[in-house]
């Protein structure tokens, strides 16, 4: 992506800091990904113009990548954002040419739903085709379902 040029540590804690005001507000929840105490990387889900949905978005510092961190993150903002009553979905988009960011919604349960130009492409090495996948709520099995 194009502010990976100039991403630092002191850049994304300021951007956490900033993140305040959305957290309150319900309308993007964002987290620092770290190892060992250092900063490796940051996800977040927020809304969209649909507001029973949320987006997700994840980033690694390269050194970090293909040890299931993403994944792990990933899959842990999933269960938190289902713990949200008004969220029914969520969708996750990455470029058809990183094939890592799209292993993490497959391995997760996620469902393709859609691919959409993107023009200009958001980064050199993007083909400007958008995968977007979509989860959805799971439902409760029948046991949970409160009777009369």
């Amino acid at each position: 992506m194009p502010w990976v040029a100039s991403h630092s540590e002191e850049k994304t804690r300021d951007f956490l800091a900033k993140s305040d005001a959305k957290w309150d507000s319900g309308d993007a929840f964002n987290y620092a990904v770290t190892r060992n105490g250092a900063l490796i990387g940051m996800c977040s889900t927020y809304r969209g113009t649909v507001p029973q949905g949320l987006y997700m978005g994840y980033w690694l510092h390269p050194a970090a990548t293909g040890q299931g961190i993403a994944t792990r993150a990933t899959a842990a903002m999933v269960a938190e954002a289902f713990t949200l009553p008004s969220v029914a979905y969520l969708e996750i988009a990455h470029d058809l040419a990183n094939v890592s960011s799209g292993a993490i919604p497959r391995r997760l349960g996620f469902t393709e739903v859609r691919r959409e130009q993107v023009t200009p492409p958001a980064a050199p090495s993007d083909s400007g085709i958008d995968v977007v996948w979509r989860l959805n709520r799971p439902t409760p099995p029948m046991s949970d379902i409160p009777t009369r």
